[in-house]
């Protein structure tokens, strides 16, 4: 482990309640608890947004300690993440972890987020081993990574990766209006538009189970958008 339980406990009391991390989840029931269990490690504040799950998602997450808000139907990854945002913004948070639910992101990767935006107002992070990423999707980020440096001039080395954190005075700045995993680009995309300062962090990706994220489908979608957010945004 990187710290000693001094450390996190030094880390977590100079976190206070200044640091949200927001969990969004659909039919997570397996890894969600441990995913909580092991962030809560860094940061006590976790919110899980249960974004219509079938399962025990909601059940596991309380269990482990989180906060979970509860969404009756599916809406999307997007809408999650602003559903766990503005929940966290009225309770006063200075900084926010956008987490992913699969225990394919390391909590123990947080504290390096939080240095970094003590000297940039967002940390994007690119995964640095993905070998379970059919290479299909691989071409669809470097494209969607084209795009949006052509189109707003940011060069991001992973677009898609939802691991990411930033200073509450700029989510109005980055608010996203899409609702599914479209959100992540236009957070870039926003971003490049408004000249937020931003810094890149590299992580490891543990892939649990297959590979699961954007679909060709989502990547053209995501493409059309930029262009659409571009010309008409």
């Amino acid at each position: 482990m990187p710290f000693s339980n001094l450390k996190y406990a030094e880390f977590e009391m100079k976190c206070d309640n200044k640091v949200w991390v927001i969990i969004p989840a659909l039919n997570e029931e397996k890894h969600i608890g441990t995913v909580i269990s092991k962030t809560k490690h860094f940061i006590k504040n976790v919110v899980v947004v249960n974004d219509g799950s079938k399962d025990r998602t909601a059940e596991s997450s309380e269990k482990a300690g989180a906060v979970v808000i509860s969404h009756a139907v599916n809406l999307g990854k997007g809408a999650a993440l602003r559903t766990g945002c503005s929940f966290a913004m009225r309770k006063g948070a200075q900084k926010v972890v956008l987490l992913d639910a699969d225990s394919q992101h390391e909590p123990e990767e947080i504290p390096k987020f939080l240095k970094l935006l003590e000297r940039s107002d967002i940390v994007f992070s690119y995964r640095t081993r993905r070998e379970n990423m059919p290479s299909v999707l691989k071409f669809g980020n470097s494209l969607i990574s084209y795009m949006i440096f052509l189109l707003y001039g940011i060069r991001i080395k992973d677009t898609q990766c939802g691991y990411r954190a930033f200073n509450s005075r700029i989510y109005k700045k980055i608010r996203w209006k899409s609702s599914d995993y479209s959100m992540e680009s236009e957070m870039v995309a926003n971003v490049g538009k408004k000249k937020i300062k931003y810094s890149q962090l590299p992580i490891r990706t543990i892939y649990a189970d297959n590979y699961k994220g954007t679909t060709v489908l989502d990547g053209i979608k995501i493409v059309f958008d930029l262009l659409w957010w571009r010309i008409f945004g």
